[in-house]
């Protein structure tokens, strides 16, 4: 494919508007109505959201998926011993997108981050399958291996170690983490590149409303 050919790529935004006057004035509320219109669309993965974060002056991304939210912030699990979870320890401050191609709409959230409750933890880690249970004592994420056959090889170790545990224990190195919003911010494809972009910022106990241009 040639640059010409990718730089021809348009898409006309028309599906729908979000303006000052339909947007719920909480922000969780409003991700909650959106979140859901996702679900109905049955968009691949609506939970899928990019995170981002910063070590040594420079940015780095990757997809992780969120795994609830409320009025504290929306938390994923991850291991804390891997790049983002290092990258976390010297930068605790994140943003997360969402990208809902499907209904020409993104979510933006940027604030600070901080690890939940080992209470929290160990009910989503006991929440999740048996299999995915082992690989998080599997792999020493983010670390270089020699080749697929360690990862398999280790499977099998624990598998063999846990195979009379009916309750696996949660690594103590595997948790979750909670982004606490200072700004969210809703973006809705619109027709011409005139985007509606509705931007809440934590005002002390409140959330200001504002537009962008786009």
């Amino acid at each position: 494919m040639n640059k010409t050919h990718i730089a021809a790529l348009r898409q006309s935004y028309t599906r729908n508007e979000l303006l000052e006057e339909n947007v719920l004035t909480n922000p969780y509320e409003q991700f909650g109505k959106w979140f859901e219109e996702a679900l109905n669309a049955q968009i691949l993965e609506p939970n899928a959201m990019t995170l981002s974060t910063i070590s040594g002056g420079r940015a780095h991304g990757r997809v992780v998926l969120l795994k609830g939210f409320d009025q504290n912030g929306f938390t994923f699990y991850t291991n804390y011993r891997s790049n983002k979870g290092n990258q976390i320890a010297e930068v605790p401050f994140v943003s997360l997108t969402f990208l809902w191609g499907e209904l020409e709409r993104q979510v933006r959230i940027e604030g600070s981050i901080e690890k939940v409750s080992e209470a929290e933890s160990d009910a989503y880690f006991h929440s999740r399958p048996r299999g995915s249970q082992i690989g998080a004592w599997v792999s020493d994420q983010s670390s270089v291996i020699t080749s697929r056959e360690v990862l398999e090889n280790r499977l099998a170790e624990l598998e063999t170690k846990f195979k009379d545990l009916e309750v696996i224990p949660r690594p103590a190195h595997w948790g979750g983490y909670c982004v606490i919003p200072e700004r969210i911010e809703f973006w809705q494809g619109r027709a011409n590149r005139l985007h509606d972009r509705i931007l809440f910022t934590k005002d002390a106990e409140n959330w200001k409303i504002e537009r962008l241009s786009p």
